[in-house]
């Protein structure tokens, strides 16, 4: 069986010349208690055939409610623990992280009492800085904040040089 693959999106903004990124906490009793490592992108697994940024696009708005816009940049795919590939792209927008909206899902809870509960795919966002976000995120996503800071302080020091005095 292949395994599955996801799709997400890396939202981030530049606040005094710092970087923050938009992360998502998961939903459920699983994660209600849980913190540093737990944090993720927006993301969801796509169909076989979908196109993985309009999976992306589609993932970020079922999740948080709202659809960054901005030049989106494809990041490197990055391989979980467990073997799920996770596709991502990188864009600079906003997003109010105390008004999102989530999709939910449905699950047996308490375990093996025949009742089901609903719960919010995701339960909170918050923009982070860089330092906090690579505590905050699953280790498995950590290369994106980092491939994302790269891309970002090159594109700031290409737009503080200099001009050439001629």
């Amino acid at each position: 069986m292949a395994k599955k693959e996801s799709a997400g999106i890396l939202m981030y903004r530049l606040r005094n010349s710092t970087i923050e990124v938009f992360l998502v906490h998961p939903g459920g009793p699983f994660w209600a208690k849980k913190d540093l490592g737990a944090w993720s992108i927006p993301k969801g697994e796509f169909e076989e055939g979908e196109d993985r940024f309009s999976a992306a696009k589609r993932e970020f708005q079922e999740e948080t409610g709202c659809l960054p816009e901005g030049n989106f940049i494809a990041l490197t795919p990055r391989k979980q623990p467990g073997g799920k590939v996770v596709h991502a792209w990188a864009v600079r927008s906003d997003c109010d992280a105390k008004a999102i909206v989530s999709n939910t899902f449905s699950m047996e809870w308490p375990p093996r009492s025949g009742k089901r509960q609903e719960f919010p795919e995701v339960d909170r966002a918050e923009w982070f800085t860089m330092e906090v976000a690579k505590e905050k995120i699953l280790k498995g996503q950590v290369g994106f904040l980092e491939e994302l800071s790269r891309i970002v302080e090159t594109d700031l020091a290409t737009e503080n040089k200099e001009p050439n005095a001629n």
